[in-house]
């Protein structure tokens, strides 16, 4: 890596024009520009709300194909040309001003590092979700602190995560589109066939804000079917570790059922639970297709 590297940045986006608008608009103010950026989109509105003026300062590339965070981020992979790090992110994770410095620093310091996420300083996926103007406060009132401490994280975070291009391009390293959709733990796969290969860290200095906003996830019944057979999947890939596949399923279907009594106004837990009980029947059959996920019948609720 050049002591100058050069940050493709990659957004695959769905139905959050306006949030989308914003986020390209904060990476103008980077304390460093990303070398290039990279929009990955389904259908002409998601990318509507950005302004020609925008477009041009940041010279921002858009690419198309078929929705899904798995086949839209190797999208973004195929544009990849001579970058040191391509860093993903969420169309709803808007970075503290100086969050990409942070994520090159962490490159240089430690050349055996091949993935990095960053630290949150909320996230709304935890919740009913984080209004932008939530999120420019947050980010607006956290100090910049020279202090860059790196630990090794089991996977990196989908909102936010960075790799090392030539070892993705060496290891031909692919998001798995058998993961459909909303694609359930495709970054914890696509970082986590990196590590016999390095280090998977959390970069502390690199923060940021994670809206966790509601729209764009599609349905409840599908997101509750790739919870169960997505973990299963992954788990005879080979990159995700069985005894966290079951807890991971096991927990997913015992929160759902429960809370199915009392949802949240901002969660099908009904339609999670449908799901999880569909996935479970797979499972017995020995059926363990992710892409099915696609075909199930859509929750009347949004998740």
């Amino acid at each position: 890596m050049s002591a100058d590297p050069k940050v493709v940045i990659g957004i695959a986006t769905t139905g959050r024009p306006a949030i989308l608008a914003e986020l390209v608009d904060q990476l103008a103010k980077q304390s460093i520009r990303p070398h290039r950026l990279i929009i990955s989109y389904a259908r002409p509105d998601d990318i509507a709300a950005i302004p020609q003026t925008l477009r041009d300062s940041m010279s921002v590339e858009f690419v198309t194909g078929h929705m899904g965070a798995a086949v839209q981020r190797n999208v973004i992979l195929d544009h990849v040309k001579n970058e040191d790090i391509i860093l993903f992110l969420d169309d709803d994770f808007f970075p503290h001003p100086t969050y990409i410095s942070r994520i090159i620093e962490a490159f240089l310091d430690h050349p055996d590092v091949l993935g990095a996420t960053g630290s949150l300083l909320a996230d709304g996926a935890k919740g009913p979700g984080l209004e932008i103007e939530e999120a420019n406060r947050l980010n607006g009132n956290a100090k910049t602190t020279s202090f860059l401490q790196v630990e090794d994280v089991f996977n990196t975070y989908g909102c936010n995560m960075a790799f090392r291009c030539t070892a993705i391009k060496r290891l031909e390293t692919r998001f798995d589109e058998n993961l459909p959709l909303y694609s359930w733990y495709e970054d914890m796969d696509f970082s986590r066939s990196l590590l016999p290969h390095g280090r998977i860290v959390r970069v502390n200095g690199a923060r940021g804000v994670h809206l966790g906003n509601k729209t764009g996830k599609g349905s409840g019944v599908r997101l509750g079917y790739s919870q169960i057979i997505n973990s299963i999947y992954l788990a005879r890939k080979g990159t995700y570790p069985w005894s966290h596949a079951l807890k991971s399923a096991g927990r997913h279907f015992l929160i759902n059922a429960l809370k199915s009594f009392r949802p949240e106004p901002y969660i099908d837990r009904r339609g999670r639970l449908r799901g999880n009980l569909v996935g479970i029947g797979d499972l017995i059959r020995n059926r363990i297709t992710p892409e099915r996920a696609a075909t199930l019948t859509i929750s009347k609720v949004a998740s």
